[in-house]
């Protein structure tokens, strides 16, 4: 989402209200999740979406293609069976893994213009801890576990 903003994109971000003032103090126009979505999404893009990534799975391929976005400009990280049935992408960030992208987000970093927030940090010894964390789909950013010295 940064990286959309960066480049001069309207990005709406689905979030709780918890996330919304850290989704608009980095430029992305606040949604709320759950019931009545679509509509908050229309709303928010005055009726039009041109692309959507699904970080979270469900109904949000379905519901792209729903709000008129093109399947190739759909992708999905977790939601394979949505995506075969629409033509979805399912690239995520396979597509950029390389050292030449790697040394252009650090770039951005040193400048300023990305920020990798760090939600949690665990030894490696609590990786069930921090895999169970994960697992709640909440956190407001990366959660790192730190190797044993």
């Amino acid at each position: 989402m940064q990286l959309a903003v960066d480049a001069g994109a309207t990005v709406i971000g689905l979030a709780s209200e918890g996330h919304h003032h850290w989704l608009a103090g980095h430029g992305v126009v606040p949604v709320v999740y759950g019931d009545g979505v679509t509509e908050r999404i229309r709303n928010a893009s005055d009726g039009r979406v041109d692309a959507f990534i699904d970080t979270f799975g469900g109904i949000y391929v379905e519901m792209a293609v729903g709000l008129g976005v093109a399947p190739d400009r759909i992708d999905t990280i977790i939601d394979r069976t949505a995506a075969q049935k629409y033509g979805a992408k399912t690239d995520g960030s396979a597509a950029a893994a390389n050292t030449d992208v790697l040394s252009e987000l650090a770039e951005l970093v040193a400048q300023g213009r990305l920020e990798i927030p760090i939600d949690m940090t665990y030894p490696l010894t609590q990786v069930r801890e921090a895999y169970r964390d994960l697992e709640q789909r909440h956190a407001l950013g990366k959660i790192v576990l730190v190797p044993l010295r």
